[in-house]
């Protein structure tokens, strides 16, 4: 009898929904959930309405302005590698040559 098995199509591709993609999900998910907490401790601090809401309405459109431009602009890993890029130094000055005269003799180097 012969077994039947389903193909797991495009396992290995990023996680998409509605044009954002991998992390930028999850950012735009803790975002709102700090938004909505934010609104809860405004409005129970006695600020008005008229106040808290269109501050929030505000943050949550640059918010989702912010994350669909950051996943559209990077994709899935352009933003990590970016901000690690952004890290690493112009240049590496050395003032002494002895890091590169002790490679022949590794047991001058090692000595405590």
């Amino acid at each position: 009898m012969a077994s039947l098995y389903s193909i797991n199509k495009g396992v290995s591709r990023p996680i998409v929904f509605k044009g954002l993609k991998a992390q930028y999900i999850a950012y735009l998910a803790i975002g709102l959930v700090l938004l909505l907490v934010a609104f809860a401790v405004l409005y129970i601090s006695g600020l008005s309405l008229f106040l808290v809401l269109p501050l929030i309405l505000l943050l949550g459109t640059a918010l989702f302005v912010v994350t669909f431009r950051l996943s559209h602009r990077f994709g899935e890993f352009g933003l990590m590698k970016f901000l690690a890029k952004r890290g690493l130094p112009l240049s590496i000055r050395f003032r002494s040559r002895r890091l590169f005269t002790n490679l022949k003799n590794p047991k001058t180097y090692y000595q405590n």
